[in-house]
């Protein structure tokens, strides 16, 4: 009789790695990523219980990443070889940071915001609520996934959606999430939540440039169509 939870255990489609595969990294927690950078884990003990140990130990991914491979090696089920693979995972991420940002065109206008998230939202059974974090030049950060779910001011919540924000020292957002009924008409909960994110943005300093609504082949800048101050 097994005595210990495995991976294998989920169902297929609640394993990390398959819904990486069928709905995109940003529907993973941190531990879920790690768990899959790791791989699987060791006898009696489930890659997820691993990754845990390292987030629980090390405080966050940032502690995470700035352990060395001998801390990171102490973990119960983290040898030598799994370490290597978290430091060169980390250092990657931070080689892209670093890289020459010269080359980055200005996001303008909602067909800028949709022309960056090509691909992203495409077929997402679920809606999707990311951040576009700009500088002062309107040049992209990042691009932040905030909450997989149904939209409302619950799962949506000011201090996770400008926690990135805060973090990444951006001068202004550009808020987008998609309609999976394909019909990129915002709800009154769509109208409500962007009215108390602005307003978020505005005490924290932060401007809030828009709110892109994606649909099947459809967009809807809502700081075109509806009556929502933006920015300053």
């Amino acid at each position: 009789m097994k005595d210990s939870f495995t991976v294998r255990d989920l169902p297929p489609d609640e394993r990390p790695r398959e819904r990486l595969l069928h709905r995109g990294a940003e529907s993973l927690s941190a531990q879920e990523i790690l768990a899959v950078i790791l791989g699987r884990g060791v006898k009696g003990e489930s890659v997820m219980v691993t990754a845990q140990k390292l987030l629980s130990k090390f405080g966050s991914l940032r502690g995470i990443a700035d352990s060395s491979v001998e801390e990171l090696s102490r973990v119960n089920g983290i040898g030598p070889a799994k370490a290597a693979q978290l430091k060169a995972a980390f250092d990657l991420s931070r080689r892209l940071a670093d890289g020459p940002r010269q080359d980055r065109a200005p996001v303008k206008s909602p067909e800028d915001v949709v022309a960056v998230l090509a691909g992203t939202l495409k077929g997402k059974k679920k809606e999707h609520f990311l951040v576009l974090l700009l500088d002062t030049r309107n040049r992209l950060i990042r691009v932040s996934p905030v909450s997989v779910g149904t939209l409302d001011s619950s799962i949506v919540h000011p201090r996770e959606v400008f926690k990135e924000a805060i973090s990444a020292s951006a001068a202004s957002v550009i808020f987008v999430h998609n309609h999976p009924s394909g019909d990129p008409e915002p709800s009154p909960d769509d109208i409500e939540l962007t009215r108390r994110l602005v307003e978020a943005g505005r005490l924290l300093g932060i401007l809030v440039l828009d709110h892109v609504i994606v649909g099947d082949g459809a967009f809807l800048s809502l700081k075109a169509s509806r009556d929502i101050r933006f920015g300053q």
